[in-house]
């Protein structure tokens, strides 16, 4: 057993005391890293100087648990709340941060909510299991599993991709045009109730109350998505095909069925195409997660039916059918990446 405190030089990250505008850039090379438990903590990247050492780790002092905490490769700019852990000793990877953060995330879990905050004190004092060896932590073992797990994940990747037929990533004619005309495409802003009538708010169910089943049920935060356990309570079950914002702003996209609490605030997109939804949610996640919301300014429902979303129009009205077009291309792109990864990955002979 050892504390993150014995392991790491645990202090706040050096920030620029500027506005995100100011710091981030299109063109932006250098990783900006913010509190949120997504995309590696990286809000966006900018072109000033990096005022953070890489080979480290980040978390957030003001979530619930480790699951804002992070390896950064590279250096890196910082920001308020956020804490640098850097390592006292070596070697140190990413192999091995790998294995410390899920520690710390086990460590942590359920331990910490909005009145206990899981602050740098805290942290110097949280306590994680790793391997040892003759009383030293195992290095070589931690590398050598988690190269495994690696091997075993790419594995799964390449079933998942033959069994769901997903190989074919070449973009349409019409995906190829959209793409290259994006910055040519008319915008326009709608309010979301005008849209798609009045959010609903979720209902709260308290934990000691929750039984257990198999609907997934939907509160306030980014790990699982948000899904804080699966339930067999009689609550409101709102549709698939819809989307949440949650008591901060971020906005999911929900293709299941589900239950919510009182920190969720649920828009019907429900009679949208998938792929239009899913744009639909992004446009909400740009407009709602920005800083505005927080522990001390929550989003409700009613803040949803008057948010502003920009999106791409025809005659003056939202061109859902330009919006699957578009989302449609992303997934192509995406699962290209994945492919060619997996093709380079067995190249390599890594498994």
């Amino acid at each position: 057993m050892y504390e993150l405190g014995d392991l790491f030089c645990i202090n706040p990250t050096k920030w620029y005391h500027l506005e995100n505008g100011e710091i981030l850039s299109k063109n932006g090379k250098v990783p900006l890293v913010t509190n949120s438990s997504t995309e590696n903590g990286i809000m966006g990247f900018s072109n000033l100087k990096a005022n953070n050492k890489g080979n480290a780790i980040t978390c957030s002092d003001t979530t619930m648990g480790a699951d804002t905490m992070f390896y950064q490769e590279k250096d890196f700019i910082g920001y308020s709340h956020i804490q640098h852990l850097v390592p006292k000793f070596t070697p140190f990877n990413k192999s091995i941060a790998s294995a410390i953060i899920s520690a710390s995330r086990i460590s942590t879990a359920k331990k910490y909510d909005y009145g206990n905050k899981f602050n740098r004190a805290k942290m110097n004092k949280t306590k994680i299991l790793l391997p040892t060896k003759n009383g030293k932590i195992d290095f070589e073992f931690i590398q050598r599993i988690i190269s495994s797990i690696e091997v075993e994940g790419i594995s799964k990747v390449e079933n998942f991709l033959i069994e769901n037929g997903i190989k074919y990533y070449e973009l349409t004619s019409k995906e190829k045009q959209i793409i290259e005309n994006y910055k040519d495409l008319k915008w326009q802003s709608f309010k979301l109730e005008i849209l798609f009538g009045k959010a609903t708010r979720g209902k709260r169910l308290k934990s000691a109350d929750r039984i257990s089943g198999s609907l997934p049920f939907v509160t306030a935060g980014e790990t699982d998505e948000g899904v804080s356990e699966f339930i067999g309570n009689n609550v409101t079950v709102f549709s698939a095909n819809t989307s949440t914002i949650d008591m901060f702003g971020s906005a999911k996209y929900r293709n299941y069925k589900y239950g919510g609490d009182d920190h969720i605030a649920v828009v019907h997109t429900d009679k949208l195409p998938k792929y239009a939804s899913i744009f639909v949610t992004s446009a909400i996640h740009k407009s709602s997660y920005n800083g505005q919301f927080n522990y001390g300014r929550n989003f409700y429902a009613k803040d949803a039916d008057v948010l502003d979303i920009s999106l791409p129009v025809k005659h003056n009205k939202p061109d859902y059918e330009i919006m699957e077009t578009i989302i449609s291309a992303i997934h192509k792109l995406v699962i290209k990446d994945v492919v060619l990864y997996v093709q380079r990955k067995k190249e390599e002979g890594k498994y």
